[in-house]
């Protein structure tokens, strides 16, 4: 699937994962949507799972994640 193609079922709270160009630690990314800091909501956003510590990093795709075409679903 390309990143278009998983836009939509990342929104509504699916995950995704490239099975080819990312390293052995990436896991999946999935859309945080409804996130606050002191009480003020936050715009949504990208997170990716990884198998470092800390686990989770704010997830900012690259030209070459967003032109790939082997995403796949996972959740």
């Amino acid at each position: 699937m390309t990143f278009e193609e998983i836009l939509p079922a990342l929104k509504a709270g699916k995950k995704a994962v490239r099975t080819k160009g990312w390293g052995a630690s990436e896991e999946y990314i999935f859309v945080v949507s409804d996130d606050t800091l002191a009480g003020e909501k936050i715009n949504p956003y990208l997170m990716i799972r990884t198998k470092e510590e800390p686990a989770l990093s704010q997830f900012m795709p690259t030209s070459c994640d967003v032109l790939a075409d082997d995403w796949e679903l996972v959740d």
